[in-house]
């Protein structure tokens, strides 16, 4: 890979990163309840989802996403109904995120905010297809594809995780602001409805776009 397509993919990368989509809901929704410093492990299993979406890119099993409605349509509708079970536990949530701000943390178990975020991002075929329309066109044939693949990978891993601790940074920064109940109470709604939001637009994803 020369250095100017490797540029070109950078600059692409961090357009791509910072996209909304459920990802960038989760990493806000996670920040804003458990605070940056917890709330970034929901980020780390958002990377792990994007590595393994990448590794199905590459093994070639993409393309059975784009080709075949069944296999797209049984991984659409399991991240439809993710994203909206997140959303409606969200929206239920009450007024723990104040406890972030008084420096009592919510009992979280890391592993439980590592795999939401793998979940989130493994079932979103639309990532796989996209990263399945988009990698090719930044791969040179003629040079082995594994280091390529390995550049490529780790560099939207890494915009990625800039990304995301942004939308954490600030969600966690709306605990000092908005301190009541209430407050916190609407924004745990306002998150919820981001959520189903995005299941919805999610499941009017066509794998022939």
């Amino acid at each position: 890979m020369s250095l100017s397509t490797w540029l070109a993919f950078f600059a692409a990368s961090w357009a791509i990163s910072f996209s909304p989509g459920p990802g960038a809901i989760s990493a806000m929704a996670s920040g804003m309840r458990h605070g940056f410093r917890r709330g970034y492990w929901t980020t780390i299993g958002l990377q792990i989802g994007l590595l393994i979406q990448f590794l199905v890119v590459a093994v070639g099993l993409g393309a059975l996403l784009a080709a075949s409605e069944t296999a797209f349509g049984i991984i659409k509708w399991l991240g439809v109904a993710y994203l909206i079970y997140l959303g409606w536990c969200q929206f239920r949530t009450d007024a723990a995120p104040v406890a972030v701000a008084s420096g009592q943390q919510p009992h979280v178990r890391v592993r439980e905010l590592v795999a939401r975020g793998i979940l989130i991002n493994i079932t979103n075929p639309k990532g796989t297809v996209f990263l399945l329309a988009v990698v090719p066109q930044f791969l040179n044939l003629s040079k082995p594809l594994a280091l390529q693949y390995g550049i490529i990978a780790a560099t939207l891993c890494f915009t990625d995780l800039v990304a995301m601790g942004c939308y954490t940074t600030l969600a966690s920064r709306m605990l000092k602001v908005f301190r009541s109940p209430r407050h916190v109470r609407w924004l745990n709604r306002g998150f919820g409805a981001l959520f189903i939001l995005a299941g919805t637009v999610l499941a009017s994803f066509s794998h022939h776009r």
